[in-house]
């Protein structure tokens, strides 16, 4: 990325599309699992950067949820 190229604006929807999950799963990850989220008026903004960053980071692992059976 060159450094006067500008990441655009995300909205829910396309986060959404681009996780392949639902609005309140996202809501939920915003208000309990610090996701990376700008409340801009009534509208939630993303950088997909961001959010990728987070998924990695695993914070969006349920911990309720064992992976070892």
């Amino acid at each position: 990325m060159s450094d006067n190229t500008i990441e655009k604006w995300s909205t829910l929807k396309e986060v959404q599309e681009h996780l392949g999950v639902g609005r309140e799963t996202i809501l939920q990850w915003i208000a309990k699992k610090n996701m990376p989220a700008y409340k801009m008026g009534r509208l939630w903004k993303f950088k997909l950067s961001e959010v990728d960053e987070w998924v990695k980071s695993g914070e969006a692992a349920d911990n309720n949820s064992s992976v070892e059976d």
